[in-house]
């Protein structure tokens, strides 16, 4: 079975909230809402890939310093498995924006699983709530 790399980040607001987006429609999973992040291309570290998405998806910068690895998911799709880093970052530049027209929300730890997400994310719900 194919492996796919991706990094994703738990951006946190000075008021404790967490940035979800949602995925667009014409994408697999279309609708269901995610941490910000993407595919970790050849020759990129997870941190590398989640600077550059975050500067594509989101139009802010950040630096791999700002990134604290936190846990990660490991998720068996039908036609892949999915490896997914997760980091925190409280410290970034600009102002977040979907820049892909993907709909944001700043949400409470708490409050998570309002939001119907892929199945790889929902184990990390619990993780990021009683870090928080």
């Amino acid at each position: 079975m194919k492996i796919i790399l991706v990094s994703a980040v738990a951006l946190i607001d000075p008021d404790g909230r967490i940035l979800l987006a949602q995925r667009p429609e014409g994408k697999s999973l279309a609708g269901l809402w995610e941490f910000p992040g993407g595919k970790v291309d050849a020759g990129e570290t997870p941190e590398t890939a989640l600077i550059r998405e975050l500067q594509e998806e989101l139009g802010i910068d950040t630096w791999a310093s700002c990134l604290a690895p936190l846990t990660f998911a490991s998720h068996s799709y039908p036609d892949f498995h999915l490896l997914m880093p997760l980091f925190a970052c409280r410290k970034w530049q600009g102002i977040v924006q979907g820049r892909e027209g993907q709909k944001l929300a700043w949400v409470r730890p708490e409050n998570l699983r309002d939001y119907p997400m892929p199945p790889a994310d929902l184990p990390l719900i619990p993780i990021l709530r009683d870090w928080l």
